[in-house]
């Protein structure tokens, strides 16, 4: 029950690559032997049959099984003698050949398997095919399985959530759990749900690049304004997902990084808790209007700091700014009474930079040619950078 959308995530990981599991060229890790419903070049029957050698215990080496897409409950479909999701066949008593779910290989396989994962929202929560109205009677694997189950390694179910994951997210958890698995590590951290903790500990806003804006209380309006997207719909703020630090693919781009909203896919609530898409989140209300009070303070208190660490402190003595590229307007009196205080309190205590009064060093140029016609014009100026004032 999904779209193939892990798979061609995971087709896309780089860090490590798919490509270093399969040939076994990543130290540590033994070669993976991938059986795959797309990338696998057997069919049929000579592609059944390591499943069916799994199951009757016939494998001479561990099996770990991935399971991408949500369970459908086959019963459902049983009543009218059909199913949801099936793969291979097997010859009934009458000779026919019937179908054999998707539901039936996971309860066979995963007993005996060393390792159990969900890949992908469907997989770890249930997803869209498990959405609200649903026909199939979809569940996560987590679900299917139950609270008791573990593995034949002693592993409950491992969810890397994610519509469609982050490939690197997988191929990183898998080699973690594979170092494990072969005694050459410690288990990997998990949460209270499956999760990798190390990836789906923080929230999308804490590594998001437009979080500086929601701090000082500017938003986007519409799409391809460069602020902070809460606004128009984005749930970033209370969702576990690195996707804007860890970028969608080669480490690049990622959902607000491209301009998007966060949809809250990694979710267990996803999609009906946050529905529907693309509109303000009602307690986003409540945070951006208290974001953009004191945001709104925040923020010119910042444009002075940025106003006085935008001049060099030979500019602020000779009171000019020598830039061709445009005119530099001098600090208002305000300005400057503030700069004044905040320069006492910044160095309060400490040792101000420079030479103790009376040793400081005179500013390169002042007494000698080659130095600006309007800088030896000012003589008044002149005359207190050498004597340090």
């Amino acid at each position: 029950m999904s779209c193939d959308g892990c798979t061609v995530a995971v087709a896309g990981a780089t860090n490590p690559g798919i490509e270093g599991l399969l040939l076994g060229i990543i130290p540590t890790m033994p070669k993976v032997i991938l059986h795959h419903t797309v990338l696998s070049v057997e069919s049929g029957e000579e592609f059944m049959k390591p499943m069916e050698d799994a199951w009757h215990g016939r494998l001479e080496d561990p099996y770990v099984i991935v399971a991408e897409g949500s369970i459908a409950d086959e019963r459902i479909a049983a009543r009218t003698g059909g199913y949801f999701s099936a793969m291979g066949s097997t010859v009934m008593e009458s000779g026919d050949s019937a179908p054999v779910p998707t539901a039936t290989w996971i309860k066979r396989l995963a007993p005996g398997a060393a390792a159990t994962i969900a890949i992908g929202t469907c997989a770890t929560w249930g997803g869209v095919p498990a959405a609200e109205g649903n026909p199939t009677g979809s569940m996560s694997l987590m679900d299917y399985l139950g609270r008791d189950y573990r593995s034949a390694f002693g592993l409950p179910v491992i969810n890397i959530p994610g519509c469609a994951p982050q490939g690197d997210n997988f191929t990183e958890t898998v080699f973690a759990v594979f170092l494990f698995l072969q005694g050459l590590g410690p288990l990997p951290s998990f949460d209270e749900l499956g999760r990798p903790a190390w990836l789906f500990t923080e929230t999308v806003h804490r590594g998001c690049t437009r979080a500086g804006y929601y701090e000082e209380g500017v938003f986007a309006h519409e799409y391809g304004d460069k602020e902070c997207v809460v606004e128009l719909g984005c749930w970033g703020p209370v969702v576990n997902c690195n996707i804007v630090k860890r970028g969608a693919i080669n480490h690049m781009g990622g959902c607000m990084e491209a301009g998007g909203v966060c949809i809250a896919c990694t979710m267990p609530g996803f999609p009906d808790k946050f529905s529907p898409f693309f509109k303000a989140p009602p307690g986003g209300i409540i945070s951006t209007t208290a974001s953009r009070g004191l945001g709104g303070v925040i923020r010119r208190l910042r444009l002075l700091s940025n106003r006085k660490g935008n001049t060099e402190v030979r500019w602020d003595v000779l009171d000019a700014v020598p830039s061709g590229w445009g005119n530099v307007e001098a600090p208002s009196i305000p300005l400057k009474a503030v700069e004044f205080f905040y320069n006492k309190w910044q160095h309060w205590g400490v040792k101000a930079p420079g030479r103790p009064k009376g040793t400081e060093e005179r500013f390169w140029g002042a007494d000698r040619p080659g130095t600006s016609s309007d800088y030896l014009d000012n003589s008044s100026a002149r005359e207190d950078v050498r004597d340090g004032r």
